[in-house]
């Protein structure tokens, strides 16, 4: 199912689940708002976030427990890494880049989900230059890797929005100017959390060509709009107990009426299932995502 809608950004969005740690059990995903067994139910969105508990990512929507409840882990480890550390202004990054290319090559931003630079992020970047392009996974979490949702949580929390977007920056100079990339076209992606950020690198930086999201919340604010050039492709999961697919669909005619380019894809699926780490993995819906995101990369990055 494919929608268009316009999507504006947030520094702090959804992440999908990666550890190389296994889950006990899974438990039963929850609905916005629903309480989990042994919970009392939640304040109405009008409640004070602060006294309800609300996760800095879903405001208004998810507590921090039924948030984290969304990141199921699974104790698949990520295959070895093929790329390079790389230093971009003050923090690590990870490079991988097509084998045998020079300069110049398109090139694309990979920003990570809620457990930060980890093997499985460096995998998809390994995808993505297997793919034909330079891919740069930056740190937004300045070397923290977390395997537990608290720590994903306190990480999540304490990210320097200034400081992430001037990452962000640098590692698009990185692309642009290093010899063995000299990207002529760029493009950026991100799930959940990273997927935010994403968003936020297309509207900020107007030499961008494409940005990829992946279930995201889609926010209220469209303040952002004026500023977005770049195409966007947005992946949700029907079942995401944390994106109201009826909100998506509610921004539909506005994407419409502003004459951006953003199309979105549905998947009869839950929150974090194109990533093979997490126990709710669907390789179905996953591989076509990842089929819809190569044409896409291909089409505003390879011509």
């Amino acid at each position: 199912m494919d929608h268009r809608l316009l999507l504006a950004p947030l520094a702090l969005l959804l992440a999908c689940g990666t550890s190389d740690e296994a889950p006990k059990s899974e438990p039963t995903p929850v609905a916005a708002g629903e309480a989990k067994p042994g919970e009392t139910s939640q304040p109405s969105r009008t409640a004070d976030a602060a006294n309800a508990g609300m996760s800095p990512a879903q405001p208004g929507l998810l507590t921090e427990a039924q948030f984290a409840a969304l990141h199921q882990l699974s104790g698949e480890a990520a295959p070895p890494a093929k790329g390079t550390s790389v230093t971009i202004g003050d923090t690590t990054a990870y490079l991988s880049l097509p084998e045998g290319a020079t300069g110049p090559v398109p090139a694309v931003i990979v920003i990570h989900e809620w457990w930060g630079l980890n093997g499985h992020i460096k995998h998809w970047t390994d995808r993505l230059a297997a793919a034909g392009y330079a891919a740069l996974a930056v740190d937004l979490y300045g070397g923290t890797v977390a395997t537990t949702p608290d720590d994903a949580m306190m990480a999540m929390k304490g990210v320097d929005e200034a400081l992430a977007g001037e990452t962000l920056a640098l590692a698009h100079a990185f692309l642009t100017s290093d010899p063995r990339v000299q990207a002529p076209r760029t493009g950026v992606i991100g799930w959940c959390f990273g997927g935010g950020w994403s968003l936020r690198a297309a509207l900020t930086n107007a030499e961008l060509d494409a940005a990829v999201l992946y279930y995201g919340r889609i926010p209220e604010d469209l303040s952002g709009l004026a500023s977005l050039q770049a195409p966007v492709l947005g992946v949700f999961g029907e079942r995401d107990a944390g994106i109201p697919i009826s909100t998506v669909r509610d921004f539909e005619t506005a994407a419409t009426e502003a004459g951006k380019s953003v199309t979105v894809h549905i998947y009869d699926a839950d929150h974090a299932f194109a990533n093979p780490s997490s126990a709710r993995y669907a390789a179905d819906a996953a591989d076509d995502a990842w089929g819809k995101t190569r044409d896409f990369l291909a089409e505003n990055l390879k011509r």
